[in-house]
C-alpha cells in the first residue's frame, strides 16, 4: 500500500494518490488529468476508483475528465446526484482496492452528500481517513454553504456535522492518520493548521471544535465568524454536479496566441475582461487600460475567483512569456474556462506596439510613512478584519478587498486616499479594480503594512486589538 498526499498551495487542497498490488484510487482530484494519467502509467496501475468527498465549492474537480479517459467510477457518498455516471454509495459500504479497502462514513453537515473514506489496510486494521472537508486539521468544515440545497439553516447544518463528528469519527482510534481535503488558506474554514496530516489522536486533544461539552456550544463555536464565501462557490459547486468542457479544449483556447492589434480587437468586441497576471511590482509601472492585476505567484486562483466571480466571463491573458498555459490551468481549477487568448509575447509587445499604457500611484512605505498625517489622510486597509485588529495604523479604515464592489461605491472621488493590504498583493488588485472603474485619487503603498511597520512612523500611529472601524 502508498500513499501519496498532492498538495496545491494556491488552492492550500489536497488530493491523494493511492496504491495497492495493482490497482488505484484517486481522491479528490484537480482538475487537469494528464499528470494523473502519467503517474498511473509510471507505476503500471489501474485505476479502479475515483473518490470524491462531496461537490467541492471552491475547486472544479478532475473526477469527469478522469473517468473519461480512465474509465474508473466516480464515487460519491449518499444523496449525491450528478448529472454524468455516478455511484452514490451507501453509507457503510465498501470498496476494495488490491489488498486494502474503503468504508464510506457519511457526514453530512458542511455538505448533505459529504463523506469521510476510512482506509483498512491488508490486515483490516483502521488505517486513516480521507475526511474532505468535514474534520480539518484545527477546524470543521463550515456549515453555511449547503443551506440552500439542503433547505436548512446553518445552525442545523453544524448540528447535523455534530452528530457525525460524534458518531462516526471520534470513536475511531487515536492512531489513525487524518488527510483532510484543505489547510491553512483555504475558504472552506476558518481555523485551519498549517499541518497537511495529523493523527485523529491529537486531533481530539487541540482541535477547538472536537473540544466543545456538547452540540449547543459545538453549533456556537462552529458558526460564530464566519465570513461570507466567496461568490464563485456557486458556480463551481454547480459545474462540479453537471459536468463541464474538457480541460484539454479549455487549454486549447486559452493559449490562443494574439498580437497587440489582435488582442485590442478581440478586448473590444467580445467585451473579455483583460487579466493581468504579472507581478505587482511590474504591473503597477505600465499596464494595459482596463486590465485588473492578480498576480499569478500568489494566491491567483482563489482571489481570481473572488473577485471575477463570472466563470462565463471572456478573458484575456497577459502574462509573462511561457507562463501562459499556467495561468490558464490555474484558472481551470476554479471554474473560468473560458480564456480567450492571451498576449503573444506579454506585456513588452504591447510596449512595442506604442499602444496606450495605465500606470498605478504607488510609493514606498518610507515615503508614506512621511507623508501620512493622522486626521487628516484618508487610509483604506485592505487586509481581512482579524489582521486589521491585530495591529493597523491609527484612524485607518477597514476595507477588506474581498468586500471591494460593497464599499468601493461609498468613496468620495474627489477625495485622496491612501491604500495598502499587508505586503501589496491584494493592495495591487485593488488598485487596477479601482482604476478600471474610474477612482484615480488615490496612492497605493508598495510593501503593505509589513513595510510600513518598519518605518520611522512612530508607535503611536499604530493600534493594536482594536475594533474594526465602521463608517
Amino acid at each position: 500500500m502508498k500513499i501519496e498526499q498532492i498538495y496545491t498551495g494556491c488552492l492550500a487542497q489536497g488530493a491523494y494518490y493511492i496504491t495497492s498490488n495493482g490497482e488505484a484510487a484517486i481522491i479528490d482530484p484537480l482538475r487537469e488529468t494528464a499528470p494523473y494519467i502519467s503517474r498511473l502509467e509510471k507505476d503500471g496501475v489501474k485505476l479502479k476508483y475515483i473518490f470524491e468527498t462531496h461537490f467541492h465549492a471552491d475547486f472544479v474537480s478532475g473526477h469527469v475528465d478522469l473517468s473519461s479517459a480512465t474509465g474508473a467510477p466516480i464515487v460519491y457518498g449518499p444523496n449525491a446526484t450528478c448529472a454524468f455516471d455516478c455511484i452514490s454509495a451507501q453509507d457503510g459500504e465498501r470498496f476494495k482496492l488490491g489488498d486494502i479497502s474503503f468504508k464510506v462514513l457519511h457526514t453530512p453537515g458542511h455538505t448533505m452528500e459529504s463523506t469521510t473514506f476510512l482506509l483498512k489496510d491488508e490486515s483490516g486494521k483502521d488505517y486513516c481517513i480521507f475526511s474532505g472537508d468535514t474534520l480539518f486539521l484545527g477546524d470543521v468544515g463550515r456549515p453555511d454553504l449547503a443551506q440552500k440545497a439542503a433547505n436548512m439553516t446553518q445552525e442545523a447544518l453544524a448540528g447535523l456535522l455534530y452528530d457525525s463528528l460524534i458518531n462516526k469519527i471520534m470513536p475511531l482510534a487515536d492512531d489513525v492518520i487524518v488527510y483532510p481535503a484543505h489547510g491553512a488558506g483555504s475558504a472552506c474554514g476558518k481555523n485551519m493548521m498549517k499541518e497537511t496530516e495529523d493523527t485523529l489522536g491529537n486531533q481530539k486533544r487541540i482541535n477547538y471544535a472536537l473540544r466543545q461539552p456538547n452540540k449547543e456550544a459545538f453549533v456556537q463555536a462552529v458558526t460564530a465568524g464566519l465570513l461570507p464565501p466567496p461568490a464563485y462557490f456557486g458556480l463551481n459547486v454547480a459545474m462540479n454536479k453537471k459536468g463541464y468542457e474538457s480541460f484539454d479544449s479549455v487549454l486549447i483556447k486559452g493559449m490562443h496566441a494574439l498580437s497587440p492589434n489582435e488582442f485590442e480587437a478581440a478586448a473590444e468586441t467580445t467585451g473579455a475582461l483583460i487579466l493581468d497576471t504579472r507581478d505587482n511590482s511590474d504591473f503597477y509601472k505600465g499596464f494595459i487600460p482596463q486590465s485588473v492585476n492578480i498576480g499569478l505567484a500568489g494566491d491567483f486562483a482563489p482571489w481570481a475567483g473572488a473577485m471575477l466571480v463570472d466563470v462565463q466571463q471572456p478573458i484575456l491573458l497577459v502574462t509573462y512569456p511561457g507562463l501562459e498555459e499556467e495561468a490558464v490551468t490555474r484558472l481551470s481549477r476554479v471554474g473560468f474556462d473560458n480564456v480567450i487568448g492571451h498576449l503573444k509575447g506579454g506585456f513588452a509587445t504591447w510596449l512595442a506596439s506604442e499602444k496606450l499604457v495605465d500606470v498605478v500611484d504607488r510609493i514606498s512605505a518610507e515615503q508614506f510613512s512621511k507623508e501620512l498625517e493622522i486626521g487628516k489622510d484618508k487610509v483604506l486597509d485592505l487586509r481581512k478584519e482579524t489582521e486589521y485588529a491585530a495591529e493597523h495604523v491609527s484612524e485607518a479604515f477597514n476595507r477588506p478587498l474581498a468586500s471591494i464592489n460593497d464599499w468601493m461605491n461609498g468613496i468620495d472621488p474627489e477625495e485622496h486616499f491612501f491604500i495598502h493590504c499587508a505586503g501589496g498583493y491584494r493592495s495591487m488588485i485593488a488598485a487596477s479594480i479601482l482604476q478600471a472603474r474610474g477612482y484615480r485619487n488615490f496612492t497605493e503603498v508598495a510593501g503593505g503594512f509589513e513595510a510600513i511597520s518598519k518605518t520611522d512612523l512612530p508607535r503611536t500611529n499604530f493600534v493594536c486589538q482594536s475594533k474594526i472601524v465602521a463608517t
